[in-house]
């Protein structure tokens, strides 16, 4: 009995998948036709209902424009949302001076937004010691752009030490990554967090 009700069930299996392949082959043979068909019909300007689709989807046209400007995706994708510090440091590198001078155009072209600027710290150190430092890495941030021309009543700053992680490990890859300012756009501004 058990051997007939496997036959049965490998029987079955192999049933459902022949017939797969060939309504897939049929579904897109139809979907050729009706988009050839389509594209040949088009309309009088031109553009054919397929292309229409692609590019008059009002969501697409969302996606083509980007985020809203003065929102934290658009400060990601026009400056970045971090720095970074080596070990133990609250100094500036080039590199952050760099992303931070990027912030301050994009605060300009977004006058109504304001920044906090959340300090960071690995996990090494104790807590207390971890907290001032990343103090001092929000402070960092912080003086430079009101040095390029930012009013500080724009500008906050926390430090949350070693408390929120970018990346767990105990490893210097990990801690590299957790030795941050990171900056967040605030709910009262032009967009949300």
């Amino acid at each position: 009995m058990w051997r007939l009700a496997s036959a049965l069930t490998a029987a079955l299996l192999l049933a459902a998948c022949s017939t797969t392949p060939d309504k897939q082959a049929e579904q897109t043979s139809t979907n050729t036709e009706t988009q050839v068909e389509t594209q040949s019909s088009g309309d009088q300007s031109g553009t054919t209902q397929g292309e229409k689709a692609e590019t008059g989807d009002v969501q697409q046209e969302e996606l083509d424009e980007g985020p809203e400007p003065g929102t934290q995706q658009d400060l990601v994708v026009d400056v970045g949302d971090r720095v970074f510090f080596a070990f133990d440091k609250s100094s500036l590198s080039d590199e952050a001076k760099q992303t931070i001078e990027r912030l301050a155009a994009w605060m300009r072209e977004n006058a109504d937004t304001t920044i906090t600027i959340e300090g960071h710290a690995d996990e090494r150190g104790t807590r207390e010691y971890n907290l001032a430092l990343g103090a001092r890495r929000a402070s960092a941030v912080k003086d430079y752009l009101v040095a390029l021309g930012i009013n500080p009543n724009r500008l906050q700053t926390v430090s949350y030490g070693e408390e929120r992680p970018a990346v767990l490990g105990s490893n210097e890859e990990a801690w590299a990554k957790n030795r941050r300012a990171v900056f967040k756009v605030d709910d009262t501004a032009a967009g949300t967090t």
